[in-house]
């Protein structure tokens, strides 16, 4: 993926994925990208939330319960963005 509006989000995610960011602080950032969620379908965004308020919730819990997973979630926001560089032109 070489979208430079994805680049942002891509790097948090892999910064979150290592330990050296936090989801809030990854989600703060990501609901920031108005100019990628402006370039999408309006469905992207509605999704792209939807993940994002999942991984705030599950950032209250242990690393892994019976509601959450965050290492699901971090799988879904992978294939959120993989998805969204197919939509994006080049």
């Amino acid at each position: 993926m070489s979208h430079t509006l994805l680049a942002p989000l891509q790097t948090g995610l892999d910064a979150l994925r290592c330990g050296k960011s936090t989801p809030a602080a990854f989600s703060q950032m990501a609901r920031a990208q108005g100019e990628l969620l402006a370039a999408l379908p309006p469905r992207y965004g509605e999704v792209l939330l939807g993940l994002l308020d999942r991984l705030e919730s599950s950032a209250l819990f242990a690393e892994e319960s019976c509601s959450f997973s965050q290492q699901a979630l971090l799988d879904n926001l992978q294939l959120w963005l993989d998805k969204t560089a197919q939509q994006l032109p080049s």
